[in-house]
């Protein structure tokens, strides 16, 4: 399975590698060489620490590599009066009896404590192609859903405001 992820999506993704790659992998480095002079390394918890945090950057740039390898590149196709990637949108919740603002992103930079939804998950999916006044019924499980309103669509782009999710 292929990510669907948009040119600036893969533009943070590139600029964060680079960043590891060329600046903190090297320090990570030296903080390894420098608490690995501190003595028996059983007991050295700086060395533990900074391996540790290699291993975890390594990590990162395998996974934003990979992510850039294979990842499909999409364009929002949204037509101006229906809900697409990157538009901000006020939404009803019935059950709640509330509304909330939301940003469908792709699935890479999604926070939905910043109002930032996934496209991919079963709201996004729900409102993706919705306009202005319609009733979505969201989908989350086979034992659960609920009803929401499209109050108000604000068309927007993909500014790179939405931050890469880490992991």
């Amino acid at each position: 399975m292929h990510d669907e992820l948009t040119k600036i999506d893969i533009q943070k993704m590139e600029e964060e590698l680079e960043y590891r790659r060329l600046h903190l992998r090297p320090e990570i480095i030296e903080e390894v060489k420098r608490t690995r002079a501190f003595g028996d390394l059983s007991e050295n918890y700086e060395y533990k620490a900074a391996k540790q945090a290699q291993r975890q950057n390594d990590s990162r740039m395998r996974y934003l590599e990979n992510m850039i390898k294979t990842a499909t590149i999409i364009d929002d196709d949204a037509g101006a009066d229906e809900i697409g990637l990157f538009d901000k949108v006020t939404i009803y919740l019935e059950e709640d009896d509330e509304e909330q603002v939301i940003q469908v992103v792709t699935t890479v930079r999604c926070d939905p404590s910043l109002g930032y939804i996934s496209k991919e998950s079963p709201l996004g999916k729900a409102l993706l192609g919705q306009k202005v006044g319609a009733r979505v019924t969201v989908e989350v499980s086979a034992d659960y859903s609920y009803t929401l309103t499209v109050r108000s669509l604000q068309k927007g782009e993909d500014d790179g405001a939405a931050p890469l999710m880490q992991y």
